[in-house]
């Protein structure tokens, strides 16, 4: 298809024109998850001509997921396929022009580096605070711009964080929220909060792509889509004193206090601390007589009631049906290895 044809409509709107359109496409992009929110954002940057968009997600595609993730669908949650695979795939077929490179990882400090790196601009479709804190380290210590973005019932928040000129993360948020946080598991989420937010995100995205850097939002822009409230808190300067941007104490990137993470939406205790190679056929012949086994090239699932794990090629594992983790590190070493 040609270049100027698909993206005519957009190359009219003068502010982004052709050289605009060029930026685009000779743009680097990671999006780190890629649930509801990432999905809308991954979708969209293809659809607008980036050029190289690098998905990490860590989790897999399941029924619940279709209501709100848009580019997955009823085969994808039938294999059981990771979200960055399933996305990259979706892409692919609307739009082949460009690179899409799937990581079905988890973002932590040890690979940081190797998944954040040689990308101009990183967005957020993750659903915690801990990956937010990692991400906001990685790019403050790199000069890396990136964009908050988060949504759970029919709120949704976002901000762009240009290290050195705006307030980062921890300007904001100091520290991670206390006492019980929604979710999308307690408290739902509409599609249309997601989706709007991730559109404001993306033109955003487009603005810092292109260089219009006068046109850049220095707010943090809240908005509940179901009572019509909308605020903006200013974001324009770093805060005083600030332990990322202004003491460059990464404690985050150096893996200070990590803990272990229960995923949005589920009963789940992800298994991250190891990585190694997983043979799929050799530890389908151990599983088999403990329970139900499935599998295809990308994740192998295992069912012993009540509870479901979902391992992956690198040894890395989700475990449903409990938030302990000594349980489930316990089910990890007994049907896995330890």
């Amino acid at each position: 298809m040609e270049f100027a044809e698909r993206y005519s409509r957009q190359v009219l709107f003068p502010p982004v024109g052709s050289e605009g359109q060029q930026r685009l496409a000779a743009a680097r992009v990671a999006v780190v998850g890629c649930g509801a929110t990432g999905s809308a954002l991954c979708s969209l940057l293809a659809r607008a001509g980036v050029g190289y968009v690098r998905i990490i997600d860590r989790d897999y595609v399941e029924p619940s997921n279709l209501q709100r993730q848009v580019l997955f669908d009823e085969a994808d949650a039938v294999e059981s396929l990771p979200k960055a695979i399933a996305a990259a795939r979706k892409i692919a077929s609307f739009n082949s022009e460009i690179s899409v490179e799937a990581h079905p990882s988890d973002l932590v400090p040890g690979n940081a580096e190797e998944l954040l790196g040689e990308v101009q601009l990183i967005l957020d479709g993750t659903d915690n605070f801990e990956t937010r804190y990692l991400i906001n380290d990685y790019a403050v210590s790199e000069n890396l711009p990136w964009i908050y973005t988060a949504g759970v019932g029919s709120y949704a928040v976002t901000m762009n964080v240009l290290p050195g000129e705006t307030a980062c993360l921890a300007c904001i948020f100091p520290d991670s929220p206390a006492g019980l946080v929604e979710t999308c598991d307690t408290a739902g989420i509409l599609n249309s909060a997601v989706t709007m937010v991730a559109s404001i995100a993306v033109t955003e995205a487009v603005k810092i792509i292109i260089g219009a850097r006068n046109r850049i939002r220095r707010t943090l822009l809240s908005c509940d889509v179901w009572i019509n409230q909308f605020a903006q808190v200013s974001a324009s300067y770093p805060r005083e004193g600030c332990r990322a941007c202004g003491e460059r104490d990464f404690v985050h990137l150096a893996g200070e206090g990590r803990p272990h993470i229960s995923l949005c939406g589920r009963n789940s205790v992800q298994i991250h601390e190891r990585r190694r190679p997983i043979d799929f056929a050799e530890i389908t012949r151990r599983l088999t007589p403990h329970g139900q086994v499935k599998r295809n090239e990308f994740v192998l699932k295992f069912w012993r009631d009540p509870y479901e794990m979902t391992l992956f090629p690198d040894g890395r594992a989700i475990i449903k049906g409990t938030t302990d983790a000594a349980v489930a590190r316990s089910l990890y070493a007994r049907y896995v290895g330890a």
